[in-house]
């Protein structure tokens, strides 16, 4: 999974020499697992990359990767004692799309496959949207919900971040 991870990042990294009419932007991002997830995780951190053109007017679409931590829990179970709920851990490799609703107001979206690294995690559907308030020219507060459809259920956690162009 590590290898697969640099090849990510490698391969986002890699699109700024293909076009340099890009934006490649960078972020970091606290968050608190809901619903399902919400039961056995306590806290998330995630990392994002991604790289945008401008396809129209207040328009841009691009590819997405990152990193995503979510902070196991320690659960009581009745007549068992306690149990450690492992950290989860997911790598997502997205389609990105945002949309300007004001010089300071974007909206957007991230979909596409969430590669899960820890033992026993399989991955599934990604699918991130979010609104990005516009500090400076290269500084953005990001609020968004990352939900990663799994077999039987969904990972869910709601994100508050910055994003930095680079």
């Amino acid at each position: 999974m590590k290898k697969l991870f640099l090849l990510s990042i490698i391969a986002v990294l890699g699109m700024t020499t293909v076009n340099a009419q890009g934006n490649l932007n960078a972020g970091v991002n606290l968050g608190l697992p809901i619903g399902d997830a919400g039961d056995g995780w306590t806290f998330n951190v995630t990392l994002d990359v991604n790289y945008l053109w401008e396809v129209g007017e207040n328009f841009d679409a691009g590819v997405a990767t990152g990193y995503s931590h979510s902070f196991g829990d320690s659960i009581d179970v009745p007549g068992f004692g306690s149990v450690d709920i492992d950290d989860a851990q997911f790598l997502p490799i997205a389609g990105a799309a945002r949309f300007g609703i004001s010089d300071k107001f974007t909206l957007g979206a991230d979909l596409g496959y969430a590669l899960g690294i820890n033992d026993g995690n399989d991955g599934g559907f990604y699918y991130a949207p979010r609104v990005q308030y516009g500090v400076s020219e290269s500084l953005d507060i990001v609020l968004s919900y990352r939900g990663v459809s799994l077999d039987g259920g969904s990972f869910d956690v709601i994100n508050l971040g910055i994003q930095f162009g680079l």
